[in-house]
C-alpha cells in the first residue's frame, strides 16, 4: 500500500543452474528427474542447445532420456551472441576432442557469459571452470545441498545414487557408499 511506509523488497536474481549433459540423461534413465527439479527449486535450470544435441541423439538410442527434452522446468538456450560463441570456442578448444565434450564446453560458455552455476561432474569440465573462474558446482553437491536443507534425505540421496551408478554414472563411491562418502568428506 502506497504511503503505509511499506517498502518491497526485491528478492534479487534468480540464481542459473547451467546443466551438462550426464545429469540429466542418467536422472531421466532411473527415473529421477522430479528429485532433480525439486532440488533447482526456484533457481532457473538451462541447457545449452548442444546438450540438448547430446540427449536428442542419446534419446534416440534409449526412450527415457525424452523426459529430459519435455522436461518443462529446464529452459533451452541457443548459444548466439558474440560472447556466448568465444567462449564456446574458448572452452571447445581445452576440452572438445572429435564429438567428446561438446556439451560440457557448452555449459562453460553459458554459465560464464549469464552469470550461471555450471553442473558439471566431468573431471575436465570441473578443471576448466575452475581454472577459468566459472561458478562450478557438480551434481552431488546439489544433493547434499538439498539435504542439509532439509528438501531429501540421506537415504533417498543413497537410493538415488546406487540407481545412478546402475546406469553407468560415474560416482566417486560404490553402491552403498554414499553415506560413507558424504560423511567422510563433511557434506551432508
Amino acid at each position: 500500500m502506497a504511503g503505509t511506509g511499506d517498502s518491497v523488497v526485491s528478492a534479487g536474481p534468480v540464481e542459473l543452474l547451467v546443466f551438462d549433459t550426464s545429469p540429466l540423461m542418467h536422472f531421466a534413465r532411473q527415473n529421477w528427474l522430479g528429485v532433480l527439479k525439486a532440488v533447482v527449486g526456484e533457481r532457473k535450470a538451462l541447457v545449452p542447445d548442444v546438450v540438448l544435441d547430446e540427449l536428442t541423439e542419446s534419446a534416440a538410442r534409449d526412450h527415457r532420456i525424452q523426459a529430459a527434452l519435455e522436461a518443462d522446468w529446464i529452459e533451452h538456450r541457443e548459444l548466439r551472441t558474440t560472447a556466448e560463441m568465444a567462449a564456446f570456442a574458448e572452452f571447445a578448444s581445452l576440452l572438445v576432442r572429435g564429438n567428446r565434450n561438446k556439451g560440457e564446453a557448452g555449459v562453460l560458455a553459458l554459465a560464464k557469459t549469464s552469470g550461471g552455476v555450471a553442473v558439471i561432474d566431468d573431471g575436465a569440465g570441473r578443471h576448466a571452470a575452475k581454472t577459468h573462474g566459472v561458478a562450478l558446482r557438480p551434481t552431488l553437491a546439489l544433493l547434499c545441498e538439498a539435504i542439509r536443507g532439509g528438501l531429501l534425505t540421506v537415504e533417498l540421496v543413497d537410493a538415488l545414487a546406487d540407481d545412478l551408478l546402475m546406469s553407468q554414472y560415474r560416482l566417486p563411491f560404490r553402491p552403498g557408499g554414499f553415506r560413507n562418502w558424504a560423511q567422510e568428506h563433511g557434506l551432508c
